[in-house]
C-alpha cells in the first residue's frame, strides 16, 4: 500500500486523505519505515500538492497530539511565526512589548538545526532560563505576567516533530506544501485566536523567490481560515542579515538594546511591522495606532521591563549574562562603499565559529557570534572595522570574504 501511495504521488497525482493518513500515521506508529517516507516526501517536493492535499496533511499533523487549550486566559490571544533567518530575533523584543499591553503572549519555539540557533537556544543562553514548562507551569505564568516563551512539549504536534526531522537530512526542507503544514498545524495546536506570520525572501531563507513566497503566504492564510483563525502574512527580505547581531548571546543583548530603544533600523521596522498587526487583531484597531502603542512602551521603559520579568520568572539571571569570550576586530581590506552585506555567508561564518548545530545532540557555543558595525551602502576605509567577532576557538579564520561585498 505504501508503495502504491509513493508510486501515486511521484507521477504527480493527487493523495487523497485516507492515503495520506495511511503513509503519515503509519509513519507515527512505526508501520512505515524511514526510507519510505523519505521516498514520499521527495515526491511531494518535486511533484508539489494541490490545496485538498495540503489541507489534509495539515489536519493529520495536526491531530497527531495535543491541542492547547488557552481558554483560561481572558482576551484574545496572538502568537506569530518566522520562516526563519539570519540574525532573526523578533521573538524575544515582540513578546514583551504585546505583553506589555496586557494581551497575553504565549508561544512554543524549538531549538534549531543549522548555522544558528532557535528562539530556545537564544534563550537558553542566558544562565538558568527554563524553556522546559510543565502545562502546569504555562497556564500559570501566563495568567500572571501574560507571556510564557517555552519549548514545544512533546505532544503538540509530534508527527510534525518526526517528518520535519526527516526532512531536515533528506533535502526536502525548502517544500512550500509541506513548509505550510508544518507552520499551520503548530500555531493552530498553539492555542491561539490570531495569528501573524514573517515570511522571509532571499538567499539566507527557506525561500528564494517573490512568487514562492507570495504562495506559501496564500496558503498560510486559507489555513488559518479553515479553522477560524485570523491569519496575516508580512514579507522580510532576508539577503541581509536583521540586525546587526547572529549568534545566540549577542542576539539577545541586541533584542534587550532594541527594547530599551537604543537601536533604530530595519529590526525595529520589522517588529513595528509584526507588532501592529498582532496587536490591531487582538484589539480592533488599526496598525497606525497599533504602532502608536508599541513606541510608547518602548519609551516608556514598559517593554523592556517586562522583558526582565519574563526573564526571572522563567529563572534566568542577567547580572551573570556576558560574554567571555574572545573579541576580535574583522578589518576592511580597501576603501569603498559596503554594498552588501551576505546573510548567507554571515550565517555559515558564524556556524563555524560553534553558534549552531549539524545534530540535535551537538552543544552550542552561546559566546560564538558576529555583530556587525558598519551597514550596506555606508563608505568605508581599508582598516576600518566591518565587525566584531566572539569566538572561543584559537583556529578560527578571520578571512571575512564572501560576507562584505565592498567596492
Amino acid at each position: 500500500m505504501i508503495i502504491d501511495i509513493i508510486n501515486k504521488k511521484r507521477k504527480g497525482e493527487i493523495l487523497t486523505k485516507e492515503e495520506l493518513e495511511y503513509a503519515f500515521t503509519g509513519y507515527q506508529k512505526g508501520l512505515v519505515k524511514d526510507y519510505q517516507m523519505s521516498a514520499l516526501l521527495m515526491a511531494i517536493c518535486i511533484k508539489d500538492m494541490e490545496e485538498e492535499e495540503i489541507f489534509h496533511l495539515t489536519d493529520i499533523f495536526l491531530h497527531s497530539g495535543d491541542i492547547l487549550d488557552l481558554s483560561f486566559l481572558d482576551g484574545v490571544k496572538v502568537d506569530k511565526h518566522s520562516t526563519g533567518g539570519v540574525g532573526d530575533k523578533t521573538t524575544l523584543i515582540l513578546g514583551p512589548i504585546i505583553a506589555s499591553l496586557q494581551i497575553p503572549f504565549i508561544k512554543m519555539s524549538g531549538r534549531a538545526l543549522g548555522f544558528t540557533g532557535g528562539t530556545i537556544d537564544k534563550l537558553e543562553s542566558i544562565p538558568g532560563f527554563r524553556v522546559d514548562l510543565s502545562l502546569e507551569e504555562i497556564k500559570k505564568q501566563a495568567k500572571e505576567i501574560g507571556l510564557v516563551v517555552t519549548s514545544q512539549t512533546e505532544n503538540l504536534t509530534p508527527l510534525d516533530k518526526m517528518v520535519y526531522a526527516l526532512r531536515d537530512v533528506t533535502g526536502t526542507t525548502e517544500s512550500i506544501p509541506l513548509i505550510a503544514s508544518s507552520i499551520m498545524s503548530k500555531k493552530i495546536a498553539g492555542g491561539a485566536d490570531k495569528i501573524v506570520i514573517d515570511v522571509k525572501v532571499g538567499e539566507g531563507a527557506l525561500l528564494k523567490t517573490d512568487e514562492d513566497a507570495k504562495r506559501l503566504s496564500d496558503l498560510l492564510i486559507k489555513i488559518g481560515k479553515k479553522y477560524g483563525k485570523e491569519t496575516r502574512t508580512i514579507f522580510s527580505s532576508m539577503d541581509s542579515p536583521l540586525g546587526n547581531a547572529i549568534g545566540n548571546k549577542v542576539e539577545v543583548m541586541e533584542a534587550m538594546e532594541v527594547l530599551q530603544g537604543k537601536e533604530k533600523g530595519v529590526l525595529l521596522d520589522t517588529v513595528l511591522e509584526l507588532g501592529s498587526n498582532l496587536v490591531a487583531m487582538a484589539k480592533g484597531i488599526t496598525e497606525e495606532e497599533a504602532k502608536k502603542m508599541i513606541i510608547d512602551v518602548i519609551d516608556n521603559g514598559k517593554a523592556y521591563q517586562k522583558f526582565i520579568e519574563f526573564v526571572t520568572y522563567q529563572g534566568g539571571n542577567l547580572e551573570d549574562f556576558t560574554i567571555h569570550a574572545k573579541k576580535i576586530e574583522l578589518k576592511a581590506e580597501q576603501d569603498g562603499v559596503l554594498e552588501e552585506i551576505h546573510a548567507l555567508s554571515c550565517a555559515k561564518y558564524v556556524f563555524s565559529l560553534g553558534a549552531g548545530r549539524r545534530e540535535k545532540k551537538d552543544k552550542i557555543d552561546y559566546d560564538a557570534g558576529l555583530v556587525l558595525v558598519k551597514k550596506e551602502k555606508e563608505m568605508i576605509k581599508k582598516g576600518d572595522t566591518i565587525a566584531y567577532v566572539y569566538t572561543n576557538k584559537e583556529d578560527f579564520s578571520e578571512n571575512c570574504k564572501g560576507m562584505f561585498k565592498i567596492s
